[in-house]
C-alpha cells in the first residue's frame, strides 16, 4: 500500500532579499484563515527630541501688556493736564487781582569794564513802591513771598533781584509796600555787555521791567483752593542813569501790571 503524503501546515522559509536581507517577509495563517504580514526593520528608529519653543511668542503677552499700561499712563496724564487747564482757567475768571507800581527810584546803575575789556561788573540799586487791591467781596488771597526781579524790555538782562514778603488780602482790601529794594552786584559775561551797553547809551533813558513771581491761595468761606503759581508784570518803565548822589525817578506813568497764571503740569509751565 503506498503511504499518503500530507502536505506541512508550515509554510518554507523565504528566500533571503536581494538587498543583502535589511528586511525578512514572514507569512503566518491564522485559524480563519487570514493572512498576516510583520516587516522587521532592524535599524532601529531614533529618539524623539521635542522641538525648540519660539522665544518670541512668549514675549508677546508682556510687550503686549506694556504698550497698554503705556498707552493709558499716557491717556491719563493728557487728561489730568486737561483738568488743570481748566481748573486754572475758572481760577482765572474769578481771580481778577489788581497790582500797580506806583513808583521806581533808580540810586545805582553802574556798569564797569576794565581797560583789556576781560571782565565786566554791574552794580544797581532800585526803590520800588507796589500795591495790590482785591476787588472780589467774597474771596480772600493769601500770597507766598514774591520773588522780585528788574530786567531790560529789550534784551531781558537781569539787572536786579528783591524780595516782597508774603501776606493776605482780604475781600475788598488794598496792600501797599513801600521801599522795595532791588539790588544787584555780579559779573557779567560779554555777551550779556553787549546786550546791556546800547541801553545805558540811550539818550532817552532806559527801558525796564519789573517781574514778580509767587504763589497765591483762594479762600472762600470754609473752602480753600491749593496754590497756584502767578506772575506780576509791569513793563514799559522809563528810567534814567543817576548822576551823583540824587536818585534818578523813572516815568512810571501808563505803566500796566498783568497778571498771569503759571501752571505747572511735570516739569512744563504754562
Amino acid at each position: 500500500m503506498a503511504d499518503k503524503v500530507f502536505p506541512s501546515s508550515k509554510t518554507a522559509a523565504a528566500p533571503p532579499s536581494a538587498n543583502g536581507g535589511a528586511a525578512v517577509a514572514t507569512t503566518i495563517k491564522t485559524n480563519g484563515g487570514a493572512t498576516k504580514s510583520d516587516l522587521i526593520n532592524p535599524t532601529p528608529r531614533l529618539p524623539y527630541r521635542p522641538q525648540p519653543r519660539n522665544r518670541r511668542r512668549q514675549y508677546r503677552p508682556r510687550r503686549n501688556y506694556c504698550c497698554c499700561c503705556c498707552f493709558w499712563i499716557i491717556l491719563i496724564v493728557l487728561i489730568l493736564a486737561l483738568l488743570v487747564a481748566i481748573t486754572g482757567t475758572v481760577l482765572y475768571v474769578l481771580y481778577r487781582p489788581s497790582f500797580t507800581l506806583a513808583s521806581l527810584r533808580i540810586h545805582r546803575l553802574k556798569l564797569k569794564t576794565a581797560a583789556d575789556g576781560s571782565s565786566s561788573h554791574l552794580s544797581t540799586v532800585f526803590n520800588l513802591t507796589l500795591s495790590s487791591k482785591n476787588p472780589n467781596s467774597h474771596l480772600s488771597f493769601s500770597y507766598d513771598p514774591f520773588v522780585v526781579s528788574c530786567v531790560t524790555s529789550n534784551g531781558d538782562v537781569l539787572i536786579g533781584n528783591g524780595t516782597l514778603p508774603a501776606f493776605v488780602s482780604g475781600s475788598k482790601d488794598e496792600s501797599t509796600f513801600r521801599g522795595v529794594a532791588v539790588a544787584a552786584s555780579m559779573d557779567l559775561d560779554a555777551e550779556t555787555v553787549n546786550d546791556l551797553k546800547p541801553e545805558l547809551k540811550q539818550g532817552s533813558g532806559v527801558l525796564l521791567k519789573v517781574e514778580m513771581d509767587t504763589k497765591v491761595t483762594a479762600k472762600v468761606g470754609g473752602l480753600k483752593s491749593k496754590k497756584v503759581g502767578i506772575r506780576v508784570t509791569c513793563d514799559g518803565i522809563k528810567g534814567d542813569v543817576p548822576k551823583g548822589k540824587s536818585p534818578a525817578v523813572a516815568n512810571v506813568a501808563g505803566v500796566k501790571c498783568k497778571v498771569d497764571l503759571r501752571i505747572k503740569i511735570w516739569k512744563w509751565s504754562l
